[in-house]
């Protein structure tokens, strides 16, 4: 009984099996069970197994774009450090306790581009200047540089190192080509040697930006890139490149003290051909026409026959210079240089500094609402002290130009009997410009002081430092009124 009992229970058990794997076959779960084991022990599809979709893969094509410039590019990046010795403000107070240093060391960061497999290396002047010690970074190895030359006026310089190996070089591209929209990308040293070769990108925002009126910085001569691409100190003389891997700009300056979207950078064209100069000569030989120069308002333009504001009114013609031997006047408005038109003053001066002495050039003004032509011979530019002692002066940090009050420009601006000196530029958005100087404005005092000539104006404003207030007191026609212009930090 109990026999038969067992062997019924093992046929039940039997038949129960074949029928569970009938139904599993039918219901596809041995199959399922195995495509899970295929993907993992977790027995779990993870993710989208689709295909990817076209615009996904059109992005990864863009992104793969940028990987590759990087790789081009950024190896002839260096970082820039400089050192400098500087009188320690406390020395006097910490002497009296019998300790403190004369000095302390002062040091800079910033970025440089390898234009030349010998060592050759572009960066900002602000990077490097007043430097005792140069230092360039390259491969994690330290070079100790020398300074090939430098440009204040346009915040140029190039350093050399004589490095064990050749080194790799950029691409020059041409920045008059750049576009407004075309994507940029920037690569330096921002804050700190760690963060060498950061890559940021952007586009071009605006090309030919002048009269930024940049804190501390002696540029006569601007026409920036302007980028939303990220840029930060120590960023400054590092690369700006498109999206073929060339160098289109040197990354210079930004509004604030971090990024907030405005980054400025100087053309390639302008930066290489100071460089060449600097390596060739040691300095900058530029174009010189001989005249002071302003731009011109809405209502100058009318009173000239134009419909907007365009070209350089001609203020002061320099005696015996280019300009007044081809027949130039005070008055005339110059609206074209060799068949391009002027926008501005600083435009105007950017071309002429742009063309070799002796160069002849053709120039359109209007005089009595008629256009004249002239052929001018440029002479070269004299160095900045020399136009200061010919009765003209500029001080880059106030963003302000002047000259001495001569008989014949009190004359003509109705200040005859008066001394001083004549305001001849302002630069737009500088702090002169916002502590409301016109051109035409007479100073006739500096913090209090009696001022008859652009050197001792020149003279005062030297003495100044970073958070000073200069005050003037100054004659616009009949009125006499004060304005206070604050030193920037630098």
């Amino acid at each position: 009984m109990k026999r038969s009992y067992l062997l019924g229970a093992i046929l039940l058990v039997f038949v129960g099996v074949v029928v569970g794997l009938i139904l599993a076959s039918n219901l596809n779960w041995t199959s399922s069970s195995a495509a899970l084991s295929r993907e993992g022990k977790s027995g779990v599809v993870l993710g989208d197994q689709g295909p990817e979709s076209q615009a996904i893969l059109e992005a990864q094509n863009t992104s793969r774009v940028f990987v590759e410039v990087v790789k081009k590019v950024a190896p002839a990046v260096v970082t820039i450090t400089s050192e400098k010795r500087i009188r320690n403000p406390w020395s006097d107070f910490f002497r009296y306790f019998g300790y403190g240093e004369e000095e302390l060391l002062q040091r800079g960061l910033g970025s440089g581009v390898i234009v030349s497999k010998d060592g050759y290396i572009l960066t900002n002047h602000h990077v490097i200047k007043d430097a005792d010690r140069i230092n360039v970074v390259y491969n994690r190895k330290e070079y100790k540089a020398k300074v090939i030359g430098s440009d204040p006026s346009t915040d140029v310089a190039v350093v050399k190192i004589d490095a064990d190996e050749e080194l790799p070089v950029v691409r020059f591209g041409d920045s008059d080509k750049l576009e407004v929209g075309e994507w940029v990308l920037a690569i330096g040293s921002p804050f700190s040697e760690v963060l060498e070769h950061t890559v940021t990108h952007g586009i071009v925002s605006a090309k030919g930006r002048r009269g930024l009126g940049i804190s501390g910085s002696q540029m006569r001569y601007q026409d920036f890139i302007q980028t939303d691409a990220a840029i930060n100190p120590g960023n400054s003389g590092g690369a700006l490149v498109n999206l073929r891997g060339e160098l289109v700009g040197i990354n210079t300056a930004i509004v604030g003290q971090t990024n907030v979207g405005i980054g400025f950078a100087i053309p390639i064209n302008m930066a290489r051909w100071v460089m060449e100069q600097l390596i060739t000569k040691g300095k900058v030989v530029r174009g010189w026409l001989g005249v002071k120069i302003q731009s011109v308002d809405d209502k100058i333009a009318r009173a000239y026959g134009l419909d907007r504001p365009m070209g350089a009114l001609v203020v002061e013609v320099v005696e015996d210079g280019p300009a007044q031997k081809a027949g130039i006047k005070e008055g005339d408005l110059i609206i074209e240089l060799e068949g391009q038109k002027i926008e501005d003053s600083q435009h105007l001066t950017n071309l002429v500094a742009s063309y070799a002495p002796g160069t002849e050039v053709e120039l359109v003004v209007i005089r009595d609402k008629g256009r004249k032509t002239f052929r001018v011979k440029l002479g070269e530019r004299p160095e900045e002290e020399k136009l200061a002692q010919s009765g003209g002066s500029r001080s880059e940090t106030l963003g302000l130009s002047v000259q001495t009050l001569t008989n014949d420009l009190a004359s003509r601006l109705g200040y005859e009997g008066e001394r001083g000196v004549v305001v001849t530029d302002v630069e737009p958005g500088s702090p002169a410009d916002r502590a409301g100087l016109n051109q035409g404005d007479l100073i006739l005092e500096a913090n209090r002081q009696r001022v008859t000539s652009a050197g001792e104006f020149r003279a005062l404003v030297e003495r100044l430092k970073p958070g000073d207030v200069l005050l003037l007191r100054v004659r616009r026609g009949k009125q006499v009124f004060f304005a206070a212009i604050e030193v920037p930090e630098e």
